[in-house]
């Protein structure tokens, strides 16, 4: 607080105001003589501007004591300014005797004269603490939020990892089985499983894509899915144009698509839906519910992660619902770049 930009004129204030609150209660008569208005001023400026500057000398050289844990800084801080303040009462004390000539108050003036500079160094000091305090309260704060953030990064790009090695498996494991009975149709999966991988490595380090962008990607990806489970799933996607320049996470929508594909029975008897569309502030995707009898463990990781990325991202949550035999995941649309 003592190294503030404008603490000079802070001084003249609290000067001015010790000067009228002084000749108030106790008149001129403060430090044991008669005293002309001019020079009582002078002299309360004067011990003001040196105890702040004291101060302002001892917070520099004081940071040496910041990082022991059995002392509070501040109160060793405090213990130093009351050694700087009776220093500079005992000047302020020889200054007055020898402009008087009198040496029979000094004990009095010095007396008199600590009061003051104590009472002005305690104001100070009460003031100090209570910088010191918002100020740790708010880095706490913006500490707190980095590692929120962080970890909403970290956590997001561990899943995108932790899934993509599983969908490739799976897409080597079709290809294998196309290779030798469709060469048009093998030719143009790997062309699409292309398209994928490359977005997926391109983006890997962006915050968020053009929604353009996602569905293209995502309209690759729905091939590969359709080429391994046939009718066996059936995905709708239905967002309109007038969005296509809003911004999303990249592989949002795969991730939820996995998901839906990961806990849910896809066969020619219960072929699973999948409807992706948009509905006002965001991006819904939604499946039918028909659990697979041995269930996969689940940890909730990709959703959570999801909405975790979000709350990071735009301030807004990813809503959950499970209704009506429907899983519903919206997705809010972020409209501005970041």
């Amino acid at each position: 607080m003592f190294k503030v930009k404008y603490r000079y004129l802070f001084i003249l204030l609290l000067a001015i105001y010790s000067y009228l609150n002084i000749l108030f209660t106790e008149g001129d008569r403060l430090f044991g003589y008669d005293i002309n208005p001019v020079l009582f001023f002078s002299t309360l400026l004067l011990m003001v501007t040196a105890v702040w500057e004291g101060n302002h000398f001892l917070e520099n050289k004081i940071a040496i004591f910041e990082k022991q844990d059995k002392i509070h800084p501040l109160i060793i801080f405090f213990l130093f300014s009351i050694v700087s303040v009776t220093i500079i009462s005992l000047l302020v004390t020889t200054g007055l005797s020898l402009y008087f000539a009198n040496e029979s108050h000094s004990l009095l003036t010095f007396k008199l004269a600590l009061g003051f500079a104590f009472r002005v160094n305690l104001f100070l000091h009460s003031l100090n603490a209570i910088y010191f305090f918002i100020n740790r309260y708010k880095n706490a704060q913006l500490e707190a939020e980095t590692l929120k953030k962080q970890n909403a990064e970290a956590r997001f790009e561990a899943l995108r990892n932790q899934i993509n090695p599983h969908f490739l498996f799976n897409s080597f494991n079709v290809l294998s089985s196309l290779v030798y009975k469709d060469a048009d149709t093998s030719s143009k999966f790997i062309d699409q499983l292309s398209n994928v991988y490359r977005y997926l490595l391109y983006n890997q380090q962006n915050k968020v894509v053009k929604l353009s962008e996602e569905m293209a990607f995502i309209e690759s990806y729905i091939y590969l899915l359709k080429i391994r489970f046939q009718e066996n799933l059936i995905i709708e996607n239905d967002i309109t144009n007038s969005l296509r320049d809003s911004y999303i996470a990249p592989a949002t929508l795969q991730l939820l698509i996995e998901n839906a594909i990961k806990h849910n029975v896809v066969s020619r008897a219960n072929p699973l839906s999948i409807k992706i569309f948009s509905n006002g502030e965001y991006i819904v995707v939604e499946n039918s519910i028909q659990l697979k009898e041995v269930k996969e463990e689940s940890t909730n990781l990709g959703l959570n992660n999801i909405k975790s990325r979000y709350d990071y991202l735009c301030g807004k949550d990813a809503l959950v619902i499970n209704s009506n035999g429907v899983f519903t995941v919206k997705i809010p649309i972020i409209k501005a770049d970041l």
